[in-house]
């Protein structure tokens, strides 16, 4: 295999039942690239779903000693990463073929600090919902703090801004604290108008519990140090905009 294009980052805890699905829509990526799955202490099952993998070039499993976050140990990750962009898959979702390919394009050609991409959601067993998610085309920093419309499982960005960035504060919402930081200083990200990720809506998720989402989402607000009144308004519009998102039935 040519050396990576692409170092595809999935953090893994107890999730022995998804992971396969998350790893083969790697695999079938047209495009160069390693993955590199971080077992953050899982007590399932999850290393022998794994052992298959493990001959496969470019394929690094790791075990941390203790229990560290999500956020940690997609940083860990980062560090050992070998290819000029990093991509980040939750292990409960999956994406689709062809990916990999649109972003690295845009990224190549056009001005942008990441590119993300719309979501197919399925419940927890799998089952399509049927909703499409809308979002802007280009969003930057005061658009990003009314509405978190990237999705951690979509993003690609050059691993330069991945390590200049590291997710930090797994207490509220890591990914969209990361995406703020960036925008902040490199502008705007661009979104792919097509569905090309599969999102897992979990009943245990951080986006599923709302009163424990915008909790942690005013978290996110005063962690980039915005005022105790904006954050307030902001967090109402976040409230109005997520009640659309995830209003399934």
């Amino acid at each position: 295999m040519d050396k990576p294009i692409v170092s595809v980052i999935i953090p893994a805890y107890n999730c022995s039942q998804y992971i396969e699905k998350a790893i083969d829509s790697v695999l079938s990526q047209e495009i160069p690239l390693e993955v590199i799955v971080i077992d953050d202490c899982s007590t399932d099952n999850l290393i022998h779903v794994i052992n298959k993998y493990m001959e496969l070039e470019y394929f690094t499993f790791l075990i941390n000693e203790n229990n560290i976050g999500v956020a940690a140990t997609r940083n860990r990750g980062v560090e050992i990463a070998k290819g000029h962009y990093i991509a980040y898959l939750d292990a409960d979702d999956w994406w689709k073929q062809g990916k990999l390919i649109k972003q690295i394009k845009v990224l190549e050609t056009k001005k942008y600090a990441l590119c993300y991409t719309g979501r197919d959601l399925v419940k927890e067993d799998g089952t399509y919902v049927g909703k499409i998610i809308h979002f802007k085309e280009v969003v930057n920093y005061e658009e990003l703090l009314h509405h978190n419309c990237i999705s951690c499982s979509s993003v690609v960005l050059p691993i330069a801004i991945a390590k200049e960035f590291p997710m930090c504060n797994d207490e509220f919402h890591e990914d969209y604290i990361n995406w703020l930081k960036i925008l902040k200083k490199y502008g705007q990200a661009y979104g792919i108008q097509e569905a090309l990720i599969v999102y897992r809506l979990s009943k245990n998720g951080k986006s599923r519990n709302r009163l424990k989402s915008a909790k942690m989402t005013y978290g996110v607000y005063r962690v980039m140090q915005i005022s105790f009144i904006k954050s307030f308004l902001l967090l109402c519009s976040h409230l109005v905009h997520g009640l659309k998102k995830y209003n399934i039935s």
